[in-house]
């Protein structure tokens, strides 16, 4: 069996070093061998400038936040999703950084939300899928949910897992997420923040679903906390609907142009 957490918090706007100290505090109370963290968990979301995301913004290599995530899955023999606003040379991305205690790799946000389209590019990484301990996962973070191509794209790449960092404020991805979920036959984990911020309200209700779509797991819409599922990931490789229809292999390509 696989052990999936997920982490719902409640960062305070701009206190990195406080958030990531909290969020790891957190997450020392159980064991898991990945962990999902919220879109932005240790910075805050509703920047009003771009002064504001430039305070935090780190480059991924040899950043604060990759470098302190990184130490503590090696310390405990797992992996990490993480979101935060990157750096890399004059440009600003919303990404999420995939770290193990070798690795780091980046995902940066294909569909922007909001007011995120003043200050961040859209993500030129495309949608990847990363191996740890035997376990094909793939990453989207928060609105790129809305778009079935995201899930889809990541499901025919061989995700098992999908990692969905997010900050949600519309009331939709927790049902829209069990779908995801059914269409692709997969397991997603979507990890949400709670609290009010700067007038945005985000709902909470992270969560883990199954490849049927049915809901393993999820938090309250209130409060910080963490939960942790053992999943078989092997129940993500089987695409068949009935002995007659496999969900894959029946796609009619030259009709979906």
């Amino acid at each position: 069996m696989f052990k999936i957490g997920v982490l719902q918090n409640h960062p305070r706007f701009l206190r990195v070093r406080e958030n990531i100290t909290d969020a790891l505090g957190l997450m020392e109370k159980s064991r898991a061998d990945l962990w999902v963290l919220p879109e932005f968990f240790a910075t805050g979301y509703n920047f009003k400038t771009k002064e504001e995301v430039s305070s935090v913004a780190e480059p991924v290599s040899g950043g604060m936040t990759s470098g302190l995530l990184r130490s503590w899955a090696k310390k405990n023999d797992c992996a990490i999703i993480a979101g935060l606003p990157e750096k890399s040379g004059a440009k600003l991305y919303n990404s999420a950084v995939f770290v193990t205690g070798n690795s780091v790799s980046v995902y940066r946000k294909t569909h922007l939300f909001g007011a995120e389209k003043k200050f961040f590019s859209p993500g030129n990484t495309g949608f990847w899928t990363r191996s740890f301990k035997g376990v094909q996962v793939g990453v989207m973070i928060c609105f790129d949910w809305f778009f079935p191509e995201s899930a889809r794209t990541l499901a025919l790449k061989g995700a098992q897992v999908i990692l969905h960092p997010s900050n949600l404020v519309l009331p939709w991805a927790p049902e829209g997420m069990k779908i995801r979920s059914l269409e692709n036959r997969v397991f997603a984990a979507t990890a949400n923040r709670v609290g009010s911020e700067r007038g945005l309200r985000y709902i909470g209700s992270s969560q883990i679903t199954n490849p049927r779509g049915e809901v393993l797991s999820r938090l309250g819409k209130t409060r910080p906390g963490i939960s942790v599922v053992s999943i078989d990931p092997s129940k993500a490789l089987d695409k068949k609907i009935n002995k007659a229809n496999d969900l894959f292999k029946d796609r009619r390509e030259k009709f979906y142009a």
